[in-house]
This record gives structure tokens, sequence and C-alpha cells, in this order.
């Protein structure tokens, strides 16, 4: 079962937030640590997954299938991706993606909220934890870095871009170039592939991304020149660090992040790179699965 939720973002923005199956029902019994699922005047609140640059609801499906068994699970489309709004105008800024997370919790009934993001998203996701402390419960970021990345970075990226061979013929030659091709790659990697070509569309003269290179440039520009420490020490909840071996988030600035946060966890999951949640849905789950239910108890 996957099933279709408007919400509206700030601004207006129509966003697309997705159940990718049947939430618990309430008396029953979860597969999720196979105890009972509770009644809903005692349920935990629900689960918002927020995907990362580029990414999309749908990159989140199997940890949404899992977590669905217990809890009340959405993962959000954010502004310019997936099936949600794109404005030529943005804006794409922090600010207008904080807002529109808390306006999916709000308007979901989902608090007190689980934040769950990657990347991008989990920026998002402990942004609105500082700001909010009200409405979220738990947070848990993964591979994502609390300092600026830099202004060369964002150069790279936009040249990145740009070298894509777009139109892509077939969903075929967009597994190949992302899992093999790509210059950028220092070995095969058959899962990128699948997540790339899971953000690629239809189109008259062959396979485009479902977003536009200069929107997601602006998205980014909020955490290539500035950091966010200051906000990470501001998240009261508890909160779960999870990096890959071979990911974006180093192990010093990770275990710095845990120290800064005031409830702060660490984890990391062997063979993974960035895309943690994606290309090792097994590992992810073995180290965020007893946060969960330590920090998340039904």
């Amino acid at each position: 079962m996957v099933r279709r939720i408007e919400v509206t973002g700030s601004g207006g923005v129509r966003l697309a937030a997705w159940e990718f199956a049947e939430p618990p029902k309430a008396g029953g019994r979860g597969r999720y640590g196979g105890g009972p699922v509770p009644g809903p005047g005692s349920r935990p609140g629900g689960v918002l997954l927020l995907h990362g640059l580029l990414g999309r609801a749908a990159h989140w499906a199997q940890t949404a299938r899992w977590l669905s068994t217990r809890y009340r699970t959405i993962a959000l489309d954010q502004r310019g991706h997936g099936r949600s709004d794109k404005p030529v105008s943005g804006p794409y800024a922090r600010e207008a993606y904080v807002a529109d997370a808390e306006a999916a919790v709000e308007q979901l009934g989902l608090a007190p909220v689980t934040l769950i993001g990657h990347a991008m998203g989990a920026l998002t996701a402990w942004q609105l934890a500082a700001r909010r402390p009200d409405l979220v419960r738990a947070l848990v970021i993964c591979d994502m870095r609390a300092s600026a990345l830099g202004a060369a970075t964002q150069r790279e990226w936009s040249q990145w871009l740009g070298s894509w061979p777009v139109p892509f013929a077939t969903l075929a030659d967009v597994r190949k170039w992302f899992g093999e091709d790509d210059p950028t790659l220092e070995r095969p990697a058959p899962s990128r592939g699948d997540f790339y070509a899971e953000v690629m569309a239809e189109r008259a003269d062959g396979w485009r991304p479902l977003f536009f290179r200069r929107q997601m440039l602006q998205a980014r520009e909020g955490y290539a020149h500035d950091a966010h420490w200051e906000e990470l020490a501001l998240v009261e909840c508890p909160t779960l660090v999870v990096r890959g071996l071979d990911g974006a988030l180093g192990r010093a600035e990770a275990q710095e992040m845990v120290r800064v946060l005031p409830r702060g966890r660490y984890a990391e999951v062997p063979d993974a790179g960035h895309l943690i949640h994606y290309d090792q849905p097994d590992g992810w789950r073995r180290v965020t699965e007893p946060f969960l239910e330590a920090a998340v108890p039904a």
C-alpha cells in the first residue's frame, strides 16, 4: 500500500507526503519488537522521514515499512524534489525547508514526532528540533556534517550536475552511469545507480531528473557556506548520529557532534557510504532500531 497525502508547506507550496505501509492498528501486535501496538491514547507519536538533496520520499520506502509496524510513518518529498512543488522563485533557503517540515508534523498530527533525516534532511530535522522542542521526541541524523562544507564544494557540485549526460535513453543507462561510469566514483556502486534511477522521470526525449539543477544549488547554499553547531547544541531530545565508514561525515566530526548534543549517541555502519539507509538497509536497521526502542518506547 502506497498512499499520497497533500501537505501545504510554507508560503502555500504543495508538498507530497507518502505512507508506504498501513499504520499500526490500535491494540494489535506489530512485528517491530514483537510487542503490542499501543492504542491511540498512548501511541508514541509518529515518524517523519526527510530525504537528502536530490533525493525523494521513495528512498525511505524500506525503512518506512519496518517502522510502520509500530509507528505511523510518513516520508516527505521536500520542496523542489519528487512530486512536491518546485516554485521557480523559491525560496530554497534553510528557513523554508524547516517551516515545511514543521507544517507536515502539525498537519499530519505526528507530534511528538521522531525525525529521521539523511544529509540535508538531517539538517532540516535538527533545525526543527532546535526550534520546536515541543514537537520532537527523538532524532536520527544520518551522515550529515555540522560544519560548513565550503564554497569550493558548490563549484564542484555545479560542475558535477552539469556533467550528467541527460537525457538518458533508458533507466538502464541511468543505473550504468551513476553506478559505473560517473568519473567521481572510486569503484562501482550498483545501489547508487538504483538510487539515482528513482529520481528520474520519462520525458519526450528520454529520462531526466525530477528536480532542477539551479534550485538544488540554491538549496545547498545554506549548508555549503554556514555551520550549524549552535543549533545542534539546542536539540533537547535523544539523538542518534549515524555515519557510514566511507560516508561524508568523518568519525572525529561525528563524535564531536555527539559531544555537543545534550543527549547524543553515536553509531556507524561498516561497508556503508553516504547512502547508508539505501545501500546498507540491514546495517542501518541494526543501529537505529535499538535507539528507537529506547528513545520512543511503546
